[in-house]
């Protein structure tokens, strides 16, 4: 006991404890992604009126670490990102970081016969953005709302509302990666 206390051991241990807590309380936490998704039965005409970016998403093989790359084409230009996501529903961690074009185009090769192609609109309704996924390989249209709590209320604008053909965020078939080719 003397040695470990007195002979400062004991200290030692303790400020690198100290550092450890301390970075483990910097940490960011996860990002929540909390959103609503609709499966709808056209694109509405009011999407055609607002901007839109074109999008191709592939997943990396994988069981416990699911890793999404995206390249997005905008009026902006190109942007590379990977996200990993995990949960399901209507609430989920979802984390998301700019990459360079090389990584993108050197692991985009991975996701062959795991990847998505959509047209999406930003379609701005109050103070916020609906996102409406129409796929360019086949007959589908999504629209989605993110929300800043999962018991947010949402209200379906009149534009879109015909539209509706019913609530899916809860299936696990239309989650991109389940729609993948």
């Amino acid at each position: 006991r003397s040695e470990w206390l007195d002979g400062g051991a004991g200290g030692a241990v303790c400020a690198e404890l100290r550092t450890l807590g301390g970075i483990v309380e910097g940490r960011r936490p996860p990002e929540i992604e909390i959103e609503r998704k609709f499966l709808l039965s056209g694109l509405p005409p009011h999407a055609l009126t607002c901007s839109s970016e074109e999008i191709e998403q592939g997943w990396l093989p994988g069981k416990q670490l699911v890793e999404r790359l995206r390249h997005v084409r905008s009026g902006e230009g190109d942007a590379w990102y990977r996200t990993v996501k995990s949960g399901q529903g209507i609430q989920r961690i979802e984390i998301e970081e700019a990459t360079p074009r090389e990584l993108f185009e050197a692991l985009w090769p991975l996701t062959q016969g795991c990847r998505v192609q959509k047209r999406r609109y930003l379609v701005p309704e109050g103070t916020a953005i609906w996102e409406l996924d129409q796929f360019l390989d086949r007959e589908l249209v999504l629209a989605e709302i993110e929300l800043p709590a999962a018991e947010t209320r949402v209200e379906v604008p009149g534009w879109l509302a015909e539209y509706v053909v019913r609530e899916v965020t809860e299936e696990p078939e239309y989650v991109n990666r389940a729609l993948a080719r």
